[in-house]
C-alpha cells in the first residue's frame, strides 16, 4: 500500500504594510507641498502690494457736495485683490469733484464714488425723523437696518381731549437704512433713513411719534 505525500500549498505573500505607510507618506508631502507653494506665492503678493498707497476718506461727506483737499488722505494698504481702488497720485482727480454717494470717515475711494450724484439710488428715498429720547436704541449708526413705527392718531381734535385707545391709534410701519445721525435741540436724535420711494413719502406725512427699531444682518 502506497501512500502519496501531500503537495504543499504555495503560500500567499502579503502586501507589506510599509508599502502603503510609504504611499500615505507621498500624498501628504505633496499636499504640504502645494499647502507651502500658495502661501508663498501669497507673502510674495502681499509683499509686492504692502507698499502702496491709496485715497480714504478723510471727513464725511454727504452725496453732491464737492470734494475738498481736506476731505480725502493718504493711506498705505494692500490690495491683492485688484479693487479700483484710487491712487494716491489721482488725488487731483478727486478733489473739486461732487461725491456721487454719500462718503463715511476711513472709507477707501472707488471711481464710482465720484462725479455725479447718484444718491439716493433709483426707487428710493432719503427722509429725516426725529426721534424722542428713549425711542431708538443706543450708539445707532449708520448703516443699521431698521423698522420705522409711527403711531398717529387720526383726528387730532378728537386727541386733545381724550387720550387715544386701540380704535384711534394707526401705526405706520416701514423698513429702511441709517444713513446718518446727529443730536436734536431738544433732546433726542435726529435720523437720516434710506427706504423706498413710497414707504418714505407716506411715513413723511404721517404725524406722530416715531420709534426705531433696529435689526440683525440679513442671513
Amino acid at each position: 500500500m502506497s501512500v502519496t505525500a501531500a503537495r504543499p500549498q504555495p503560500a500567499t505573500t502579503a502586501a507589506p504594510s510599509w508599502v502603503g505607510r510609504r504611499s500615505g507618506r507621498r500624498v501628504a508631502a505633496g499636499l504640504l507641498l502645494v499647502v507651502a507653494t500658495v502661501l508663498t506665492f501669497w507673502q510674495v503678493d502681499l509683499r509686492r502690494h504692502a507698499g502702496e498707497q491709496f485715497l480714504a476718506v478723510a471727513r464725511p461727506v454727504p452725496a453732491g457736495v464737492v470734494i475738498a483737499d481736506t476731505d480725502v488722505r493718504v493711506v498705505r494698504v494692500a490690495n491683492p485683490s485688484g479693487l479700483d481702488l484710487l491712487a494716491a497720485d489721482r488725488r487731483d482727480e478727486v478733489v473739486g469733484r461732487a461725491a456721487a454717494v454719500p462718503l463715511g470717515v476711513g472709507s477707501l475711494l472707488v471711481s464710482a464714488q465720484v462725479g455725479p450724484p447718484a444718491w439716493p439710488p433709483a426707487g428710493q428715498a432719503v427722509i429725516a425723523v426725529v426721534v424722542k429720547a428713549g425711542r431708538a436704541p443706543a450708539g445707532l449708526a449708520a448703516g443699521a437696518r431698521v423698522v420705522i413705527l409711527v403711531a398717529r392718531t387720526p383726528d387730532t381734535g378728537q386727541a386733545a381731549t381724550s387720550p387715544p385707545t386701540a380704535q384711534t391709534v394707526e401705526a405706520r410701519r416701514a423698513e429702511a437704512s441709517v444713513v446718518a445721525t446727529s443730536d436734536a435741540e431738544q433732546g433726542g436724535q435726529i435720523v437720516t433713513l434710506l427706504l423706498d420711494e413710497l414707504q418714505a413719502q407716506a411715513v413723511a406725512s404721517t404725524p406722530g411719534d416715531v420709534a426705531l427699531v433696529q435689526l440683525g444682518p440679513r442671513q
